[in-house]
């Protein structure tokens, strides 16, 4: 079902009171349970968190130990999507913010290492990995049994695929993709979400529908104002990053989780890191570090318990 052309004429006008700038800071951001606890996100400030959680966490010569005789730098590729508490820029335009770096930066120090970062698009971390352009990455990649096959993964949150559309849209709940059926569906370029979408479309076909089509973008700005505008009915993203859009964003609203996904750290596939990057995290965990990320940028909900090596797909 389509918004006619007149009525998605009206649904602009309360958009057109978000800047730009407000744009870029739509993506994620609050607890589990739909309540937002992160410092600079219940307030609806739309201003990036810069509590400084990192710089005071030491080394752990236990977990150092487990790294490969040698190593004393790493470079990790981080894709910046304009959106906290995915990847962004401080207010000089230059410092790269985010869960992802506060994670990545925290785990560094953990093992006492120095760290270099380099940018890049989300869909070309992975398939870099291998051929050891980087040495990780670090972009929210959830940990799927496909991508498992020739990517080692070391978790450190649960997120997951979620939907969201405008206000006055009847869908409520997205239990089912025959549900988006005849629907334009924006999502993120080269991630689970395109990858969970085009798969499935036969579900409309064999259901004698008309198939759902799927929108990519590289950007979550491009996203939300695909949204705005018209050009797209619904938006799959992830769980955090749609609860933060609807807490600061005017007529648009969550529907649900459509499926959990634990998110890790990315490797080539028999990485002799793992282990170390893996004692790292549960280090953060345990000297409480972890909950100070997870509070600054709001998602506490997708705490874990201990992290992994590369666990298999979550079922739900």
């Amino acid at each position: 079902m389509r918004t006619p052309l007149h009525a998605r004429n009206r649904l602009i006008t309360p958009f057109a009171l978000i800047t730009a700038a407000t744009l870029l800071l739509t993506a994620c951001g609050s607890g589990a349970d739909g309540t937002t606890d992160a410092v600079g996100a219940a307030d609806k400030s739309d201003k990036v968190p810069t509590t400084d959680v990192v710089s005071a966490v030491g080394k752990d010569e236990k977990s150092a130990r487990l790294l490969p005789s040698g190593v004393k730098g790493l470079t990790v590729a981080i894709s910046v999507g304009g959106t906290p508490p995915g990847t962004t820029y401080l207010a000089d335009g230059k410092t790269l913010t985010g869960q992802d770096v506060d994670f990545a930066n925290a785990v560094a120090k953990v093992l006492g290492i120095s760290l270099k970062t380099e940018q890049a698009g989300f869909e070309a971390i992975l398939p870099a990995l291998d051929s050891g352009k980087y040495d990780f990455g670090a972009s929210n990649f959830g940990v799927t049994d496909e991508r498992r096959t020739t990517i080692d993964f070391v978790t450190y949150i649960n997120d997951g695929q979620g939907f969201a559309t405008r206000k006055d849209s009847k869908l409520s709940k997205v239990t089912d993709l025959r549900q988006l059926c005849g629907l334009n569906v924006a999502t993120g370029a080269g991630t689970t979400f395109e990858a969970t979408l085009e798969e499935n479309k036969k579900v409309c076909t064999d259901a004698g529908k008309k198939a759902y089509a799927v929108q990519t973008y590289g950007e979550q700005g491009a996203i939300w104002s695909s949204l705005q505008q018209g050009r797209s009915d619904v938006v799959m993203s992830t769980i955090n990053g749609l609860r933060y859009a609807v807490a600061h964003q005017e007529g648009v609203k969550f529907l649900n989780e459509y499926h959990r996904l634990d998110v890790g750290f990315a490797f080539k596939k028999n990485t002799k890191l793992a282990p170390a990057f893996q004692s790292a995290v549960n280090k953060l965990i345990a000297d409480g570090t972890y909950t100070k990320i997870l509070k600054k940028w709001g998602t506490t909900g997708s705490a874990i318990e201990k992290s992994r090596i590369s666990p298999p797909e979550l079922i739900n």
